[in-house]
């Protein structure tokens, strides 16, 4: 091959990993990224029915941890299963430690010293690249340790927020029809459930608290609006921005409307789809520069997506899932 086809190809490449790396920043921004995470229970896996605000119904779950019981099944259940889901440090250090040893070897039997004979020449050099990483893991674990312990509480917290109101619910989620048969529902055997103007209320004050938490990067107020899923959906997410080197800030948000899809019960918990249309202004900026990069800061754009809540016996509402509107 001709050093002329190496260097097309070299810059093909670099093209494509250049593309590749631009893909994070033009996707859809605020929290939930423009994707549809979480969970509903026992209808994960089923579509919640269509209201006047979102009458195409709504995508499948793209990030989700779905179990045939309330998938709020306690701090230590909730945050296990999105722990599993998101990548293990311990486990990506050990494949690049793997992958560093099969190169040696192969870079042994290229230079004729056999398979291991590559080893013994590089052997300083691993242990010392070993501890580096092991330093850094050590030091990445403890400032992120600390940070979650001084997060500070989320400002403003339980403002009102100016709305239009909720449209009535639609015949049939109001009558449970959207639910349908099937082997999960009859397995959960979920019950209707009345809710009343309060919750909507906290509907719509969670929807204002949870965006400005999340452009304030308030893991700590995450933490207090959110299931242990969504929460661990929403570190992940902010925990990339970070090192991307972009911020996510996200204003004015408004709901313009509202009405229920689904409400009911498993067990000791109480489920709750709404269907919401609502105005906001989103942008992603650079952290050093403070230049946008992505979304207009002065803009309002209107988004329409499907937010389901969760409550505990006795507790408050908390977000277990956002979808997008079809």
């Amino acid at each position: 091959m001709s050093l002329i086809s190496l260097a097309r190809r070299g810059r093909a490449v670099a093209l494509v990993v250049g593309a590749l790396m631009l893909v994070p920043l033009v996707a859809e921004a605020r929290p939930g990224g423009g994707r549809s995470s979480g969970s509903r229970g026992s209808f994960t896996n089923s579509a919640p029915p269509a209201t006047n605000t979102t009458p195409g119904g709504a995508q499948t779950f793209q990030r989700t941890t779905p179990s045939p019981s309330p998938s709020y099944a306690g701090p230590s259940a909730g945050a296990a299963a999105a722990q599993a889901a998101r990548p293990s440090f311990a486990r990506n250090m050990m494949m690049g430690i793997g992958a560093g040893l099969l190169g040696a070897g192969l870079f042994g039997l290229l230079s004729g010293s056999g398979f291991f004979g590559g080893l013994a020449s590089l052997a300083g050099m691993l242990g010392f690249v070993l501890q580096l990483a092991l330093i850094a893991g050590i030091v990445m674990l403890a400032i992120r340790f600390f940070r979650r312990r001084s997060e500070p509480q989320l400002a403003g917290a339980g403002a009102p927020y100016a709305r239009q109101g909720y449209d009535a619910p639609q015949p049939a989620a109001a009558g449970m029809g959207g639910f349908g048969g099937g082997a999960a529902a009859a397995a959960a055997q979920p019950q209707p459930v009345e809710l009343s103007g309060e919750d909507f209320n906290s509907f719509e004050r969670l929807l204002g608290e949870i965006n400005t938490a999340y452009s304030n990067e308030d893991e700590a107020g995450l933490r207090q609006r959110t299931t242990p899923e969504m929460f661990g959906y929403f570190d992940e997410d902010l925990t990339a921005n970070v090192r991307r080197g972009v911020a996510d800030r996200v204003s004015d948000v408004k709901l313009l409307q509202g009405d229920l899809s689904q409400a009911w019960r498993e067990g000791d918990s109480d489920y709750a789809t709404v269907a919401m249309r609502f105005s906001l202004v989103n942008a992603l900026y650079d952290r050093k520069s403070g230049q946008v990069v992505e979304g207009n800061p002065t803009q309002t754009q209107e988004v329409k997506e499907y937010w389901t809540f969760l409550r505990e016996r006795g507790g408050a509402w908390k977000l277990s899932g956002i979808q997008q509107a079809a």
